[in-house]
């Protein structure tokens, strides 16, 4: 099996670098990241540049895109041939929740579900024990040809920050959500134009049985399966009923 490894961290993180690691004892690995932090980006793509991929060494290449560009030129054919399987991760901190409209991690994952190779986002939910997580996906990789997934899920995984040994084991969840984020913070500009830090995340609202958030607290590593499709057919019924009033 031949895998993709990409992150939004950057391509020197500590988690894709441990990752890539364990993952070369078993796999054929090919890695390809963003060359600074580009968390939050989401699933943005440079549009107004030409994105540079550098190659460091062999199948390790560094880009000055975001996570989505990442994976967009490896898998299209422009660095180093075919994957079969992508790997968005080890993220330095948590994506759940609402955290995946936001997360480059997610994004890159869902990037290759797009064009067509199964993939997974996993994050630690911390930045000590990246090792439980690679081993986590290990574990879930050795088994994951037993597993039939509808066309465009990706998996998101968030993996407890302790030891592998205490990990209580896993669970199938949703994705809870959060308070609306922080106000933004004041920063001084050395110009004096008004200047402000994006408002912090907030603490969970929906972290009920069930959700990511409450496996994760619970020590269990969470996996929620996660599609493209944004439609909320609940609502269609109502809105068609409602435009068949309007007249245009």
């Amino acid at each position: 099996m031949r895998v993709l490894i990409a992150n939004d961290d950057g391509f020197d993180a500590v988690g894709i670098q441990i990752l890539a690691q364990r993952l070369q004892q078993e796999y054929d690995i090919l890695v390809v990241a963003p060359d600074r932090n580009r968390s939050g980006a989401s699933n943005s793509l440079t549009l107004t540049r030409p994105v540079q991929p550098i190659k460091v060494e062999k199948n390790r290449y560094r880009v000055d895109g975001t996570p989505t560009d990442c994976v967009n030129l490896a898998l299209s054919g422009m660095i180093d041939g075919d994957v079969d399987l992508v790997i968005s991760g080890i993220n330095h901190g948590a994506n759940l929740g609402d955290d995946v409209i936001y997360s480059g991690t997610v994004a890159a994952a869902m990037e290759a579900r797009h064009l067509g190779r199964p993939a997974l986002a996993v994050s630690l939910v911390g930045c000590k024990y990246f090792e439980t997580a690679a081993e986590v996906v290990v574990r879930l990789m050795k088994d994951s040809h037993t597993l039939a997934l509808p066309a465009g899920i990706l998996l998101n995984i968030n993996v407890p920050d302790v030891p592998y040994n205490e990990l209580k084991g896993i669970q199938v969840t949703r994705l809870g959500y959060r308070h609306k984020a922080q106000a933004p913070v004041s920063a001084k500009h050395p110009r004096g134009l008004p200047s402000f830090w994006i408002g912090a995340l907030s603490e969970p609202h929906d972290a009920s049985e069930g959700t990511d958030f409450c496996a994760v607290e619970n020590g269990y590593v969470s996996i929620t399966p996660i599609h493209t499709d944004m439609t909320c057919y609940e609502a269609t019924l109502p809105l068609e009923k409602w435009t068949d009033t309007v007249t245009l």
